[in-house]
């Protein structure tokens, strides 16, 4: 997974609530297994009429098109718990997503794919909504758990400890098990050889172990 420290960018305004990970990535997509090229059906349906034609989706037109940060409405990402929603965004480029509120599965699904998603209500999402629509690149930045609209001042969120590390090392959930629980696992496996040795015997030892039997 790709490390997350800062990123400046222009961010993309969707000032529409409820957006459902239907309308992020549509469901007669979800036969696609690969990560790699979802971006390109990312908001598929707002995005391109059915002749195959561009639309005017804030996400088709520049600079916005190019866009790493998404600035959306309350509830952002509800309905199903498909992880592909997460997955087109990020294949696009969207790597944080500003929204007063997420679904809760997408919000999780969110750490495990490189995508930091900043909740922000009342005044403060308003602001940004609003200097979102000028173009102008904002600064995110993950260490100081702020983001920096062009027009200032900086504006502070919060974020799980544990997971601000893992999107700051790259790390998803695996990862993460791994880099703090390599002693204990190693701990584990090497008692459990030891009390059950006959798990890990190759062919050679356990033809050997079955004469010994035998003989015995």
């Amino acid at each position: 997974m790709e490390k997350f420290s800062t990123l400046t960018s222009p961010a993309a305004p969707l000032p529409e609530a409820d957006v459902d990970t239907d309308i992020i990535f549509p469901a007669r997509f979800l036969l696609l297994l690969d990560k790699a090229g979802l971006g390109k059906h990312l908001f598929h349906e707002r995005r391109v009429r059915p002749d195959g034609t561009k639309t005017g989706f804030v996400l088709n037109t520049p600079p916005f098109d190019t866009a790493m940060i998404l600035v959306a409405d309350a509830n952002f990402g509800s309905g199903s718990s498909r992880e592909q929603a997460v997955w087109a965004l990020a294949d696009f480029g969207i790597r944080c997503v500003i929204a007063p509120s997420f679904g809760e599965i997408f919000y999780s699904n969110c750490f495990k794919n490189g995508v930091l998603p900043i909740v922000l209500t009342g005044e403060q999402h308003a602001n940004v909504m609003s200097a979102a629509r000028s173009g102008a690149p904002f600064t995110v930045d993950l260490e100081k758990q702020t983001v920096m609209p062009p027009n200032g001042p900086a504006i502070t969120f919060e974020i799980d400890p544990y997971r601000k590390r893992a999107l700051m090392l790259g790390l998803d959930e695996i990862g993460g098990i791994l880099a703090d629980d390599a002693d204990d696992i190693a701990a584990f496996e090497a008692g459990h050889r030891r009390d059950q040795p006959w798990l890990f015997l190759d062919d050679g030892r356990l033809d050997q172990l079955f004469a010994d039997k035998e003989k015995a």
